[in-house]
């Protein structure tokens, strides 16, 4: 296992810091043991906030329901007409001010997709897989030589351009004045 901030390669899998640059290397190891994937990650995600847009829905329409259909007969029942108006006010204003500001503010609920499972890397086309580096090559050391006179890589010879050489325009004296 190489450190992925310096590139030290590690003596083992367990040592828990690179002994170049420090960097703790016991989080790396986990990921790399679960295929690049964290499972305390996927704990994390699956959290579930209570303010959001469905709850919201859901509750103003509870709310609106409530105060329509329970506490209005309730007032009226009791002979309290101003409550029983006031209630079903309530509810249905009540109800979209709650309805409209949780479909305006509140997001909408994390979606979590299932993760497949790792599979290995399927071969294409029929290649066979290789488990292994392929063999050494090596090429003899007379095969290179050194470059040939003439060659493009030469430059000895050149003389360096002057930017100015072709676009500087020298001024007359009648142009100076």
């Amino acid at each position: 296992m190489h450190c992925p901030s310096c590139g030290q390669q590690q003596v083992s899998s367990e040592t828990k810091f690179c002994s170049r640059c420090g960097m703790p290397l016991s989080v790396v190891a986990e990921v790399v043991s679960y295929g690049g994937y964290l499972p305390q990650l996927a704990e994390l995600n699956k959290k579930t906030t209570l303010f959001t847009r469905r709850n919201g829905v859901a509750f103003s329409i509870i709310w609106c329901l409530f105060f329509l259909l329970i506490m209005t007969p309730i007032f009226g029942i009791a002979n309290i007409d101003e409550l029983a108006g006031a209630s079903a006010i309530i509810g249905i204003f009540g109800g979209l001010i709650m309805l409209i500001s949780s479909l305006i503010f509140l997001k909408k609920p994390f979606v979590s997709y299932a993760l497949p499972a790792q599979q290995a890397p399927s071969q294409m086309y029929g290649q066979p897989q290789q488990h292994a580096l392929p063999p050494q090559q090596s090429i003899p050391v007379n095969n290179y030589g050194a470059p040939q006179a003439g060659n493009w890589r030469d430059t000895n010879d050149l003389q360096p351009t002057s930017v100015t050489e072709s676009t500087t325009r020298l001024l007359n004296d009648e142009e100076r004045r």
